[in-house]
């Protein structure tokens, strides 16, 4: 049977997600759009977990299949609508994903997160060159959607993501991915076969990617490739998992949730240090507690659990 802790972290979730949908209703545009941050980064980072906690991949080439859905979006969003062009985005996001790892996940280490790092770089000065010497102009126009439509388009992608997660870690599938992360020459042996879980899972983790860029590109009005492919969303995931909890999904929600809050926060009150301030408290945290913010969390659920709090 189910404790009764369970059903109650189950009807907060519930509950949680339905005040979060009503939420544009009654709002302000700033705290929507602040929301769709945190979703944004939410998706990043349990996307890019659910390749590289399991299987101790340290990929560098989330920017990539972000910024690919944000160009799809850009190039047929006039064309197409958007509610098409959306699952485009994360279906070319998937085919190169697929190159990708056909080509490199066979690299282990640092090789593979240099591969993936430049992997990022070579699509934007690749797109940066096509523009500025094939079509003359740098950047392009996205069509705007209601910011309302955006925000419950995230929601939904994020209530979908974390539904996959969950199942997937619970399934044969997510233990073949769980013994890859700690012997691939073991699982190998035991009859998984290594290559083809990699490159599914890297490209269901670019799939994700690729739709969220798509949907945020409709909030932009212009975007351009050093927008598009920032590095900073390759690094900003991996950070976030590695603050809150990189092993545990909800450590990974919560190291995107404080991170995001944190930065916005920083840069309004402190435009010219957040940078500096922001960066001292993710080392120090790194530093002091190597499992996360989870890592502190966990210990006290137990305590108040011995104690017959929860």
């Amino acid at each position: 049977m189910k404790k009764p802790g369970k059903y109650l972290s189950i009807s907060a979730t519930l509950l949680l997600f339905f005040f979060l949908g009503l939420f544009p209703t009654w709002s302000s545009t700033y705290y929507i759009s602040l929301l769709m941050s945190v979703f944004l980064y939410v998706i990043l980072t349990v996307s890019w977990s659910m390749f590289c906690a399991l299987t101790g991949y340290m990929s560098l080439a989330s920017a990539a299949f972000f910024g690919v859905g944000v160009y799809t979006m850009a190039v047929l969003g006039d064309a197409v609508p958007a509610a098409v062009v959306i699952p485009i985005g994360g279906l070319f996001s998937s085919i190169l994903a697929l190159l990708v790892g056909l080509s490199c996940l066979r690299l282990k280490g640092v090789y593979f997160s240099i591969f993936t790092f430049g992997l990022s770089e070579l699509i934007l000065n690749g797109v940066l060159f096509y523009e500025m010497e094939v079509t003359g102009t740098v950047g392009r126009m996205v069509i705007i959607i209601n910011e309302t439509r955006v925000y419950w388009a995230m929601l939904s992608v994020v209530v979908i993501l974390l539904i996959l997660v969950h199942i997937l870690r619970r399934s044969k599938y997510g233990y073949a991915l769980q013994s890859i992360g700690q012997s691939e020459l073991a699982a190998a042996c035991m009859g998984v076969d290594v290559n083809m879980i990699k490159v599914l899972t890297f490209m269901l983790s670019a799939f994700f990617m690729g739709i969220a860029g798509a949907i945020m590109a409709t909030q932009w009005t212009y975007v351009d490739s050093r927008t598009a492919f920032n590095m900073f969303y390759s690094f900003m995931p991996a950070l976030m998992a590695i603050f809150g909890g990189v092993q545990k999904i909800s450590g990974q929600i919560i190291g995107a949730i404080i991170l995001t809050l944190l930065a916005e926060s920083l840069l309004i009150r402190f435009p010219y240090l957040y940078m500096l301030i922001f960066g001292s408290l993710v080392l120090l945290v790194i530093l002091f507690f190597p499992k996360g913010l989870i890592g502190i969390i966990e210990p006290g659920k137990k305590w108040l659990g011995r104690n017959g709090v929860a």
